[in-house]
């Protein structure tokens, strides 16, 4: 039976220090022949100082887990990650790998059919005659293309160049055409390129090169379509086309008077500065937008008669879904434009509507929080609130009720007509509304009884009820959401624009995809695809299994996967290490579908011989606002009592389970896990690996901690964010620890970690430092950062000497 917390959770079971299974047996060092943790591996001892002998892991070893990092996995899966890009018709093609390559597919869903999107032999011999190079039949020189003429002729980018197949003679030809500009957004019927030059947004017209000015007076850091706030800073505008290709919706970003903050590259002579503005919680002056309206027909812009607004979106994380900026909706003719403002502490969100010829702006309707609204509760999710201005209405996503529904509403009052879906489950994304119909598409989790609560189905409702309740409104009602896709999986599902085809994909954690094609009764109208797993069968890969404990409060479930080495021998004794990712806005587990890889390289370390485990614990999304909300406002706590109440579960399941060698390691909010787990409960852990992790989030950027922490508040020597600085309980190390950074990490600034060094050096700590010269947020994956972390977790969760400098990757 499920059980969902209702308030913050308390009751800490566990003490730092404690023994963690009183019944398990000690930990026996391995000192003596033959007394190791996994018997099975394959290198001989060598004796210590002490003349003891000490487990060596040999170069097979490392080899044999080097083959299942994820970057080895990846081709081992055929057939599979279908993502349909929809055309005209009901068409779609999408490019997967197969036996003999990458290949590309048509489907006409109104035709039941599916075929090669071309030939695949003929194109390779055209183009290497015209490109001067060989062509591969299944390593076409692109990802994606567009179809012209009916689909008889294809336009695709490479080498900097435009090119065009025509289909029926495969003749290609570099194009006349102007190629797309560096950075830059398509319009919606791919005849306008909108990009950035010198503060400003520009347009090329793809058919005749020429580029026009839309807006003028922008200048350093107040200029338009800027994207330098939040996890990346990009040269890329940040926008939203209309339907019809006429207009676009951006703003100009005001960050004149922005903090900075300070990176240093490394170069051989002088190092390299770069500073950009970056907002922290608490600052006065932060990046604010002020919206505005470009029409590229009339190469003109009209201001929207509105304050300007903060740098959000209604959900976590970015301001842009599918390549636009979000909160966004236009009417068909472009004529009106909703959109979406949320308050810089996430607490308030407000709905309007801006008519784009005038600059007008009305108010229809707001929303208030306690902790945070969230409009989708995956991370980058497209918000799920819809304008119908057909029907004069619009379509709200809120949590007011514990979990995440629909509600309809009145376009012209602001009214509410009523709720569209209830229950103790949650609308994840709202595909498709079909206004005539009043029927709406959407992807479901914790609907079915008896099923992980986390796997997406696809539903529709229909809420013509609720539009005519006729002369007893009291008595409208919807009826129960329909199931769409039964089968016990998790459902990725792509919708064509017209909502008569969906394309689910559908697997879970042990069992390959189905792709098959939908109508939107939910019948079954063709595979599309049948995964193939025979060349990942053949390797070493072992499938996670899932497993299912208790929170911390003893009574809430918890789902999470373990993984073990292909050699696994029940009875042996395995060390443990969680890998861990804690949120709040996504969780260590990740997808729900098949796939042979994970976050964390947690198959290939597993393989050294360790037991890995990943938790969505208390405060990760996807269920109801309370598990979600846990530990508002004291994100030290990151759920490590939870991850702490599995292993003293798992531990008293399995014999094999060696809870006594536990470690942990996580990357950037996962970094800072890590150190929460070892400072908060030392002695518990035997050693940890923290990379790039916000170590105190008064240092790190402004939209995530106010949205997890709270507004910071500083009065009467008593500040907000004080508990969350991890840092500050240095003093409290026991175990083994390695840090790592990356010196230009502009996600994640170094400085951070940089405090919890000089804190560890002050409180006279034994720990382990690699610095990451020049690398980003995004080196957790490096050969180098992934063979230190595999030695770090052999010689002290093993007390084994891996092998010397092995060189992985290489």
């Amino acid at each position: 039976m499920k059980s969902v917390i209702n308030g913050n959770a308390t009751g800490v079971f566990w003490q730092p220090g404690a023994v963690l299974i009183a019944a398990m047996l000690l930990f026996t060092s391995c000192t003596g022949a033959g007394e190791v943790a996994d018997g099975d591996r394959s290198a001989a001892g060598h004796t210590d100082a002490a003349g003891g002998e000490v487990l060596s892991l040999s170069d097979e070893d490392y080899r044999r887990a080097a083959a299942l990092l994820n970057s080895e996995l990846q081709s081992k899966v055929l057939r599979s990650n279908i993502r349909p890009e929809w055309i005209e018709d009901d068409y779609f093609w999408y490019r997967t790998r197969t036996d003999d390559g990458y290949r590309f597919y048509l489907v006409d869903a109104e035709g039941e059919e599916r075929r090669d999107a071309f030939d695949h032999e003929r194109l390779a011999d055209s183009l290497s005659s015209v490109m001067d190079r060989s062509v591969s039949p299944g390593d076409l020189p692109f990802r994606t293309f567009d179809f012209r003429e009916n689909r008889t002729v294809i336009d695709f980018e490479s080498d900097s160049k435009r090119w065009e197949c025509e289909l029926e003679e495969y003749e290609c030809r570099e194009s006349e055409l102007p190629v797309r500009p560096d950075d830059s957004v398509l319009s919606p019927d791919g005849k306008w390129a909108a990009f950035i030059r010198d503060y400003n947004i520009w347009v090329r017209d793809m058919a005749s090169g020429e580029e026009h000015e839309l807006t003028e007076g922008g200048e350093y850091r107040y200029g338009f379509g800027t994207n330098s706030q939040g996890w990346f800073r990009s040269d890329r505008p940040v926008l939203h086309w209309s339907p019809d290709s006429r207009k676009i919706a951006t703003y100009r970003l005001d960050e004149r008077e922005v903090s900075e903050m300070h990176l240093l590259e490394m170069a051989e002579d002088r190092p390299v500065p770069d500073s950009w503005p970056y907002a922290l919680p608490g600052d006065s002056i932060v990046p604010m937008h002020e919206r505005v309206v470009l029409d590229v027909a009339e190469q003109n812009k009209v201001w929207l008669d509105t304050d300007p607004s903060h740098q959000r979106t209604s959900n976590c994380c970015g301001l842009e879904r599918d390549g636009q900026w979000a909160d966004i909706m236009w009417s068909e003719d472009a004529s009106k434009m909703a959109f979406v403002n949320t308050s810089r502490d996430y607490r308030e969100v407000d709905l309007y509507i801006a008519d784009t010829e005038s600059g007008d702006v009305r108010h229809v309707f707001g929303e208030q929080a306690g902790t945070f609204f969230e409009s989708n509760l995956t991370s980058r999710g497209k918000p799920n609130w819809r304008v119908l201005f057909e029907r004069d209405q619009f379509i709200w996503y809120s949590r007011r009720d514990e979990w995440g529904h629909l509600y309809l509403y009145d376009l012209e009052t602001g009214g509410e007509i009523g709720q569209m879906t209830t229950g103790d489950w949650n609308v994840v994304d709202v595909l498709h509304v079909d206004e005539s119909d009043a029927t709406v598409h959407f992807t479901g989790a914790g609907l079915e009884d008896d099923r992980d609560p986390y796997l997406k189905h696809l539903y529709s409702i229909h809420f013509s009820g609720l539009s005519d309740p006729g002369d007893q409104p009291e008595q409208a009602i919807v009826p129960a959401p329909e199931l769409l896709s039964p089968e016990d999986a998790n459902h990725v599902i792509s919708a064509s624009p017209s909502g008569r085809f969906y394309v689910d994909e559908y697997s879970s954690f042990t069992e390959p995809s189905v792709t098959v094609l939908r109508d939107k009764a939910g019948s079954e109208i063709m595979t599309v695809e049948e995964a193939d797993i025979g060349p990942l069968e053949e390797s070493d890969w072992r499938m996670p299994e899932p497993f299912q404990v208790k929170a911390r409060d003893g009574e809430t479930d918890l789902y999470g996967l373990k993984y073990k080495p292909s050699d696994f021998d029940p009875d042996e004794s395995y060390p443990v290490v969680i890998n861990i990712y804690p949120g709040p806005q996504i969780g260590s587990v990740g997808t729900r579908s098949f796939s042979p890889a994970r976050r964390g390289q947690t198959h290939a370390l597993a393989e050294l011989g360790f037991i890995v485990i990943q938790l969505d614990a208390l405060g990760t999304p996807l269920r109801s606002k309370s598990f979600h909300t846990a530990w508002y406002g004291d994100m030290a706590d990151n759920g490590i009592e939870d991850q702490i109440a599995a292993v003293q579960q798992l531990a008293e399941r399995h014999t094999w389970f060696d809870a006594e060698r536990l470690g942990m390691y996580g990357h950037s909010g996962g970094g800072y896990a890590t150190m929460s787990a070892l400072l908060r409960f030392p002695g518990v852990f035997t050693a940890g690996v923290a990379s790039a992790g916000n170590m105190d989030n008064r240092g790190y950027t402004y939209y995530w901690g106010e949205k997890y922490q709270g507004p910071r508040v500083r009065e009467n020597d008593r500040d907000t964010f004080e508990d969350q600085a991890i840092w500050k309980k240095a003093g409290e190390l026991e175990d083994h620890l390695l840090l790592t950074y990356g010196t230009m990490d502009d996600n994640v600034h170094p400085n951070t970690t940089l405090l919890l060094v000089d804190e560890l050096i002050r409180e006279n700590k034994d720990f382990d430092l690699i610095v990451m010269p020049n690398r980003n947020h995004g080196y957790a994956n490096e050969a180098y950062h992934v063979r230190r972390t595999w030695d770090y977790f052999v010689r002290h969760l093993m007390q084994a000497e891996p092998p010397r400098e092995f060189p992985l990757g290489k």
